[in-house]
């Protein structure tokens, strides 16, 4: 039996396709997972690690295409005052690829992390819908609707937690590692391998910027030609990762874990979901070199 390890995933977007990497250097070299804690697109990996089908969902995200990415999209014009994506479209195609499971049936401990909207504070979700904890974990406040857990609104865990080491106390088995997938700005975020340009193609820049002038105008906030200020996601989304990043980095000098895995932040942009080949690599590669100088 391998060295027994809790392993807690951060948040980040795209970027948190790298923590399918980790997990598989970690396996390669021993380690035994025996419980997780995630925010949002950690809680996302961590959770259909947790459930045993990381391989399935592994195979159907390095499929995605630019254009599969912009399809799942899916605009909620309806409830666009609480968030301008619904996130139903990825979220049943994950129930289809793992099928709906309870916390409780997890053959380990797993913990997602999310923010309560109305008590303001952090929600470690334990029990019930696998899912529905995911989705509640990465709403990210602004872009994807809020989801309703227990009659509490939830929102993204890393509002509040964005590497949650201190929810891991309470599920802790053996030593504790947390991969940060913000981590500081890198020469070569891809480790060592050979970058691949991702220049889009005029049709494909043409229809993002159609779909994002088309949400503008539902929502009432379009900008003039002239107006070269970011668009609406741009805002939310950068502003978000830079609450985060300061906030992580408090929380970790506050709760430091046994080992910590560091993902340069310019590894890639937060929609950039068709480039999973790439970040999963990455991810591979910063773990190698993390527990190279490694004491557990």
């Amino acid at each position: 039996m391998g060295k027994r390890v809790t392993l807690v995933l951060g948040s980040g977007a795209a970027r948190g396709l790298a923590h399918i990497g980790v997990i598989r250097v970690l396996e390669e070299e021993g380690f035994k997972i025996s419980a997780i804690t995630g925010s949002s697109m950690g809680a996302l990996v961590g959770g259909i690690y947790a459930a045993g089908k990381l391989e399935k969902y592994t195979r159907w995200v390095r499929s995605l295409t630019r254009r599969d990415v912009l399809k799942y999209l899916d605009v909620s014009f309806r409830h666009a005052s609480s968030g301008i994506l619904k996130g139903d479209m990825i979220v049943e195609t994950m129930r289809e690829l793992v099928g709906d499971v309870s916390i409780e049936e997890l053959p380990i401990p797993f913990t997602a992390v999310a923010t309560d909207l109305i008590a303001k504070k952090e929600a470690w979700l334990t029990k019930g819908s696998l899912f529905e904890a995911i989705r509640a974990s990465i709403s990210v406040p602004g872009v994807f609707t809020p989801q309703r857990i227990a009659g509490r609104w939830m929102v993204d865990g890393g509002l509040l937690n964005p590497v949650p080491v201190t929810p891991a106390i309470q599920t802790m088995i053996g030593a504790t590692i947390a991969v940060d997938v913000a981590g500081p700005r890198s020469a070569n975020p891809l480790g060592k391998i050979v970058t691949v340009s991702y220049e889009q193609p005029l049709q494909i820049r043409k229809k993002i910027d159609e779909f994002l002038e088309n949400v503008q105008d539902h929502l009432g906030v379009a900008s003039s030609e002239e107006d070269d200020r970011p668009i609406l996601t741009e805002v939310l989304l950068n502003s978000f990762e830079a609450m985060q990043e300061t906030l992580s980095r408090y929380k970790l000098a506050a709760n430091q874990p046994d080992l910590l895995i560091s993902v340069p932040k310019n590894v890639c942009a937060s929609h950039e979901f068709f480039r999973a080949t790439e970040l999963i690599e990455a991810g591979a590669w910063w773990t190698r070199r993390a527990l190279e100088t490694a004491a557990i």
